[in-house]
């Protein structure tokens, strides 16, 4: 009897498991296919050389601490141990996106928001977060975290038009990145969750920022 409660388990779990690859295994066909397209036409050094010529171009060491250090804790804390993607992060919006009931959490780290920004939608769609895993692991495999880093301060949008920290610095607060302070690099970081909801101008009565425990305080 035992044994036989023994293999109608193993059958059971090998039946899941088939369920579970079948569905899964198109999804994962379809986003590296996505994946090859996107960089077939534009390869990811080509796009590195085109961001890079760019007159706004900053380098890292020219970014504010405070801003840098603020972003890290915002969107990615493992940043510097991580290969491109965060197991932990992702379980944790797997946890969250079901108690929620929708999608309301993706797990990314700053290199899949890269990947993201450099190649794809804003959809939230299995197949392009696919896809953006694969450009993620393709820019850890070229780039240092730094030049990671670097390049994600110059493409990402902080609303209004504005790409990159060296534009949204110069449009909000007429500065140069180097000289944000705290409060302006705060808020900067807070316009990358929703740049069209929560930039400066949009939330000008916006007076702290708690990255900590993501909480926006107003007064």
């Amino acid at each position: 009897m035992k044994k036989r409660i023994i293999k109608l388990f193993l059958v059971f779990l090998f039946v899941t498991c088939m369920i579970i690859i079948l569905k899964v295994f198109p999804t994962i066909k379809s986003g590296y296919n996505m994946y090859k397209s996107a960089i077939d036409e534009v390869s990811v050094e080509q796009l590195i050389k085109q961001i890079k010529s760019d007159s706004d171009y900053i380098k890292l060491d020219e970014i504010s601490n405070d801003y840098i250090t603020l972003l890290l804790e915002s969107e990615d804390k493992r940043f510097y141990y991580h290969p491109g993607f965060d197991p932990i992060a992702i379980a944790r919006a797997m946890y969250n996106n079901v108690k929620q009931g929708y999608f309301a959490q993706g797990g990314s780290t700053i290199t899949q928001q890269l990947a993201k920004n450099l190649y794809f939608s804003f959809e939230k769609k299995m197949e392009r977060k696919v896809a953006e895993l694969f450009v993620a692991l393709e820019l850890e495999r070229l780039l240092t975290k730094d030049e990671i880093l670097e390049l994600y301060c110059n493409v990402a949008y902080y609303g209004e038009g504005c790409y990159g920290i060296t534009e949204a610095s110069r449009h909000y607060y007429g500065v140069s990145p180097s000289t944000l302070t705290k409060e302006q690099a705060s808020s900067l970081v807070l316009t990358l969750k929703s740049p069209n909801r929560y930039n400066p101008n949009a939330y000008s009565v916006l007076t702290y920022f708690d990255l900590s425990d993501k909480n926006v305080r107003f007064v």
